[in-house]
């Protein structure tokens, strides 16, 4: 059997891509005539002159022999990723794919990477049959609607149309991909709704910058080994779906810049494994629920800028052991900084600028120097600094901001902080993306 549980008739040996010195191996000769065509249609005329393309050591194929010693092709990558990668490269402006594709049974993965320039993905992929687990059409340029006939590839784990032109909606027939690990339609020009979910094997869902309108479905719930979802700068509406909480699994979830609408889910808390959780830039319009983030023990990353928020600031936000960066910003957040803030010892970066808080920022001169322009302030109500917390007459790195002591008459709102900003740092912090193969590395925020 095949990994994608399809019979095969190929032995269950390394993929080395060539055949060593086995007596009498060969290549299948109507896939090596597949292989040349292929070749051709991308600009590599120069492989027809490989005499058998599995014993030839081109890196971009790999090989696998059946109990007849007869080798084929389950693998064909092409376009240079980076300096180390040796994959064949395409000629964009005259490059193809060939249908002799249609005529490798045994093919496993397709990898294009900026290969071609304004060419429709062409339907007879479809036609590939149930081996096929990944294909990567990625940054080529593709133009179009995605073919419907995708979904006769019921073997793919891995679907990566990331950055192309496509327009159109997501075919409903990937309703049949049921072992499907890897889901990338990201940065293309996508519309309509997100069609029903139902991939108990999904891992990656991401559909980011995309103009895809209409609710979450609550569907996604059935997809209980995801790991991130990022489903931002869409326009998505509704409200977050409480099926979420069954994502046990799951690390990062970003949803910003959508039109998704409060309130802030309590059923978050059933997310224990959530390290990462981006809202900004949704009118989510509510209060902070205290209780909201009291089981999320691994969250690292919370951003909630531009959200509408209004009411205190929870402190059940500074029960979280392991944040290190949290963005409140631009909302209507009142009401003071809970003294509890001062014990986020791991906190590197923290905005609250551009909200209606009032009275004694809570934090010491160590923490204050180790975020220095990572902490933003600015522009609330009334914030002041209390002396007792390490700067006494000399108010040192806030020298100048225009904050003064908490027992100090002020005769306008104060302005704070304005010197350990960052002025240029408007972009929310995003973690890691090294998903390409299907699984998730999550290393923490940077600023973009």
């Amino acid at each position: 059997m095949s990994d994608s549980g399809v019979p095969s008739a190929l032995v269950d040996a390394p993929q080395t891509g060539f055949s060593g010195n086995q007596n009498g191996a060969r290549t299948d000769r109507h896939e090596q005539q597949a292989v040349y065509d292929i070749m051709k249609a991308t600009g590599n005329e120069w492989a027809t002159e490989i005499p058998d393309v599995c014993r030839g050591r081109w890196h971009g194929i790999e090989c696998m022999p059946d109990k007849n010693n007869v080798f084929h092709v389950v693998s064909l990558s092409f376009g240079a990723l980076s300096d180390d990668t040796a994959f064949p490269t395409c000629d964009p402006t005259r490059s193809s794919i060939s249908p002799s594709i249609t005529k490798l049974p045994h093919l496993r993965t397709l990898f294009f990477y900026r290969c071609f320039t304004d060419m429709p993905i062409p339907s007879f992929l479809g036609q590939m049959g149930p081996n096929l687990q990944t294909l990567v059409l990625r940054e080529n340029g593709h133009v179009g609607p995605i073919p419907i006939g995708l979904g006769k590839l019921t073997g793919l784990r891995v679907l990566d149309l990331h950055k192309n032109n496509l327009n159109g909606t997501i075919p409903v027939s990937f309703s049949r991909f049921t072992d499907l690990r890897l889901l990338d339609l990201s940065s293309n020009r996508l519309t309509g709704s997100i069609p029903s979910l139902a991939f108990p094997q999904l891992t990656l869902l991401d559909l980011n910058q995309n103009h895809l309108t209409g609710s979450i479905p609550t569907s996604i719930g059935n997809c209980d080994s995801l790991m991130k979802i990022d489903l931002s700068r869409n326009r998505l509406s509704g409200e977050i779906p409480n099926s979420i909480n069954k994502l046990s699994r799951l690390i990062l979830m970003d949803l910003s810049y959508n039109s998704l609408s409060g309130p802030v889910p309590t059923t978050l808390n059933n997310l224990d494994s959530l390290q990462a959780l981006i809202l900004n830039g949704n009118p989510l319009s509510s209060t902070i629920p205290s209780t909201a983030f009291d089981e999320l023990k691994n969250l690292t990353i919370l951003i909630l800028s531009d959200t509408d928020l209004y009411g205190p600031i929870p402190e059940s936000i500074a029960r979280l052991p392991h944040l290190r960066v949290l963005h409140l910003d631009r909302n209507r957040l009142n009401g003071s900084i809970p003294t509890t803030f001062r014990n986020l010892n791991g906190l590197s970066e923290l905005r609250l600028n551009d909200n209606q808080l009032i009275g004694p920022i809570p934090f010491g001169k160590e923490m204050v120097w180790r975020m220095r322009r990572k902490l933003k302030l600015e522009n609330n109500f009334g914030l002041c600094y209390d002396g007792r917390n390490g700067f006494g007459d000399d108010l040192g790195s806030l020298s100048g901001s225009g904050i003064d002591h908490c027992d100090t008459p002020k005769t306008g709102p104060a302005q704070t902080v304005q010197h350990i900003s960052a002025a240029n740092e408007t972009e929310p912090v995003r973690p890691s993306r090294s998903v390409a193969n299907s699984g998730v590395s999550f290393n923490g925020g940077k600023s973009r």
